[in-house]
C-alpha cells in the first residue's frame, strides 16, 4: 500500500532541509507527506507567509525531481497554533497551492462553513483531519462541503486505547474480564480487514 506520512515542518527551517526531507522520504519509500507551517518557535509559532511558501515550493521541486508521483501537502497550522484567521489560512493555503503543493490542508478549521470557504477558495484537493472534538463532521457533510480526502490522525489509535483503558480499569478495580464478551474475536478481525 503506498504511504504518506506527516513531516512536520521538514525537520529543518531552511527550504534547502525541506527538500532534503523530501528526497530522504522518497528513499524510505514513502510516496507522499505533508509540509506544516508550524515554526516550533513559542514566539512565533507560524513561519511568515513568505518563508513557508519558500519551504513548500523547495518541497515541489524535490517532489517533481523524483522518479515517480509524490503527493506534498501544503498545511497551514494557523487554527491549532490560537491564529483563528480563517482569511490567512485561507490566503496561506492559496499561496501552497501555487508553490507546487498537490493538496492543501488546514486542520482544527472550526465549522462546516470554514471548511466551506476554504474548498472553495482552493483549486487542488483539500485535506480534512478528523478527531477534533467538536470539529469532525461526517464524511457525507465533508464531502458535500468539498472535501476530497480526510485524514484520520490519531483518532484510531486514541479509541483503541480508550478500549484498551477501560479494560485495565475493569480488571484493577472489579476484577472482571466482561470486555472480552464484547471484543471483536480473531475471526472477524481478519474478515474486517480482508474487506
Amino acid at each position: 500500500m503506498p504511504v504518506s506520512a506527516d513531516l512536520e515542518k521538514g525537520f529543518g527551517d531552511a527550504p534547502e532541509i525541506v527538500a532534503e526531507t523530501i528526497r530522504l522520504a522518497a528513499e524510505a519509500g514513502l510516496v507522499g507527506c505533508s509540509i506544516e507551517d508550524a515554526s516550533g518557535n513559542p514566539d512565533a509559532p507560524i513561519y511568515d507567509l513568505d518563508q513557508a511558501t519558500e519551504r513548500i515550493a523547495a518541497a515541489a521541486a524535490a517532489a517533481r525531481a523524483l522518479p515517480f508521483p509524490f503527493t506534498l501537502t501544503g498545511r497551514t497550522e494557523n487554527f491549532l497554533r490560537g491564529r483563528l484567521d480563517l482569511d490567512d489560512t485561507i490566503r496561506r493555503l492559496k499561496a501552497y497551492e501555487a508553490a507546487g503543493a498537490d493538496a492543501l490542508m488546514a486542520p482544527g478549521l472550526p465549522d462546516l462553513e470554514a471548511v466551506r470557504a476554504v474548498c472553495g477558495a482552493v483549486g487542488k484537493p483539500f485535506n480534512f483531519m478528523a478527531g477534533i472534538r467538536g470539529k469532525s463532521f461526517t464524511v457525507a457533510a465533508l464531502s458535500a462541503a468539498g472535501v476530497k480526502r480526510i485524514s484520520l490522525a490519531t483518532s484510531l489509535y486514541r479509541a483503541a486505547m480508550t478500549g484498551l483503558l477501560s479494560a485495565a480499569k475493569e480488571v484493577r478495580e472489579h476484577g472482571t474480564f466482561g470486555y472480552i464478551d464484547t471484543s471483536l474475536g480473531s475471526a472477524e478481525m481478519n474478515a474486517f480487514f480482508r474487506e
